[in-house]
């Protein structure tokens, strides 16, 4: 266990579990966005995700379910994720334990490979809970979008007295449509499952204000965190692979160095490619403009 950053952006290394029980006090957070191990076998840098059981996954997902309710303030709010497949036993565990106001599906299109013999999963689910339905942040108006009946097609609303042009701005709908993070993509890090920064800002700007505190017990490439401190919120953050607490500290501009460690973002493929290639051109002319001069200087001897 190692507890890490400052007191406006805490990580701590260590297993969700044990710090939920023992370092994150009951009803303290304002929101928690749950993005965990979706038991579907991809690789953690060598820590494979795949459970020999399903039971024995949906039971530890279930530990760390309760102790989230438990950490919430009575006015907070919980975002989790899992994959399409394990959804349904997570929203039948939680719906006696706080309310599910909506199920929401974050939708992305595919330029990879895709199933042949049946349809392939294009999107993933997302339960936003609040504790007391009747008390809960949601800032409607700071995450609204274009009303394409309004905005574009002009369409009378004939209800309303006098008739009027329907509004050109509504709350969104439970269908979110953002890319996934791609390894071009200015903000991508080296983590398997980074979920996008737009993604994100939606959900703290409507389910948090400046100086709220959000936990992320399985924090990763550190999106909720990051998002966090741009919002002017605060942030707690688990992570158990040392890899990904080095991307948070680098990411939340916390520390230079790790255990002695210079931090630094991962250079990509193409980048190192035009490194390279840049390189190689300065050699050129400082080694083109070192001839030159030095031919000039014997033939300045010759005369």
């Amino acid at each position: 266990m190692e507890f890490l950053g400052n007191e406006q952006h805490k990580i701590i290394n260590g297993d969700s579990l044990k710090v939920l029980k023992d370092f994150v006090d009951d009803n303290s957070i304002d929101l928690i966005f749950i993005d965990p191990p979706y038991n579907i076998g991809k690789n953690f840098n060598g820590h494979k995700d795949k459970w020999d059981k399903d039971e024995d996954y949906l039971e530890w997902c279930y530990e760390w379910l309760q102790l989230c309710v438990k950490k919430l303030k009575k006015s907070g709010s919980l975002y989790v994720m899992t994959s399409t497949q394990f959804m349904p036993f997570f929203d039948i565990f939680l719906r006696d334990k706080i309310n599910i106001l909506s199920r929401i599906v974050w939708y992305y299109d595919s330029s990879g490979v895709q199933a042949k013999k049946y349809y392939g999963s294009m999107y993933e689910p997302i339960l936003f809970c609040v504790k007391d339905a009747n008390n809960y942040t949601f800032n409607s108006n700071v995450i609204l979008v274009e009303a394409k009946t309004g905005a574009k097609r002009k369409l009378i609303d004939y209800r309303k007295n006098p008739p009027q042009v329907y509004n050109s701005e509504k709350v969104p709908g439970n269908v979110w449509e953002y890319p996934r993070v791609r390894y071009r993509m200015e903000e991508y890090e080296n983590h398997p499952t980074q979920k996008p920064i737009a993604l994100l800002e939606r959900i703290i700007k409507a389910s948090s204000n400046e100086g709220d505190i959000i936990l992320d017990p399985f924090a990763g490439a550190f999106t909720t965190a990051y998002v966090a401190q741009k919002l002017h919120r605060k942030s707690i953050s688990i992570e158990l692979q040392e890899d990904y607490i080095k991307i948070g500290l680098r990411r939340l501009g916390l520390s230079d160095t790790y255990k002695g460690e210079k931090l630094e973002r991962e250079l990509k493929t193409y980048e190192l490619q035009k490194t390279n290639t840049d390189q190689f051109k300065l050699f050129e002319t400082n080694y083109g403009t070192y001839f030159h001069e030095k031919n000039q200087r014997n033939s300045a001897k010759t005369l």
